[in-house]
């Protein structure tokens, strides 16, 4: 069955230069980003957009969830992650409300990119929660790899919060085991960032050898 945004487009969707960009909290995707941006290719960012629709539904928000996660017309982000991330049903709820707002704008975005016949990358951090390939229909899946643990410590340290709060987020999210077997190609992201650079590397070798696509 067709997924019903599927109309907004004209036609069934299917990205076949599109390559879903994902891991976990803490696995390091936001700096093979960087690196793929740094070698030329286009990385579209749900958390850019996610960013800018949550605060675009500030209203249906505040309905949702109370006027105290809204001040003076912006969404504070840290009083409602507070919230979701200690209530499963009210993380249900928000995603509820985003994602079919964030995949709309993200599929926007990639069907442009399409006509250029190229690969371009999806950063969706929670690619599988919303739904994998049945939400996003890309070519590839690439996942940033750290093990549990090695992610703990890395928020405990980025993000200045305590261990339960930490614990929480990663909680939320599938698991990261889970996830690797889920995936067609694995970046290892557990040693330092000249090994990160060299493991970009390969997948994009690895890539352009599968299908022949530059």
């Amino acid at each position: 069955m067709a997924n019903p945004l599927d109309s907004d487009f004209g036609a069934p969707l299917n990205l076949a230069y599109g390559i879903a960009l994902t891991g976990c909290i803490g696995s390091g995707k936001s700096s093979v980003s960087a690196i793929l941006k740094g070698r030329g290719y286009v990385v579209l960012c749900a958390d850019e957009v996610a960013h800018r629709i949550l605060q675009a539904s500030a209203s249906e928000v505040a309905q949702i969830f109370g006027a105290y996660v809204v001040r003076d017309g912006v969404v504070d982000r840290k009083a409602l992650g507070a919230l979701v991330f200690g209530d499963k049903e009210a993380r249900l709820r928000l995603e509820s409300l985003l994602h079919p707002k964030i995949r709309k704008e993200m599929f926007s975005r990639a069907l442009v990119l399409e006509s250029t016949k190229k690969w371009y990358f999806l950063d969706i951090p929670l690619f599988f929660e919303s739904g994998g390939k049945q939400s996003y229909p890309v070519s590839k899946i690439v996942l940033v790899y750290a093990p549990k643990e090695q992610c703990l410590e890395r928020i405990l340290e980025r993000d200045r919060l305590d261990r339960e709060s930490a614990q929480a987020r990663i909680n939320a999210q599938m698991d990261i085991e889970q996830k690797r077997v889920m995936s067609d190609y694995i970046i290892d992201n557990t040693g330092d960032k000249e090994a990160l650079e060299g493991l970009v590397s390969e997948v994009l070798g690895r890539l352009e050898r599968d299908k022949g696509v530059v």
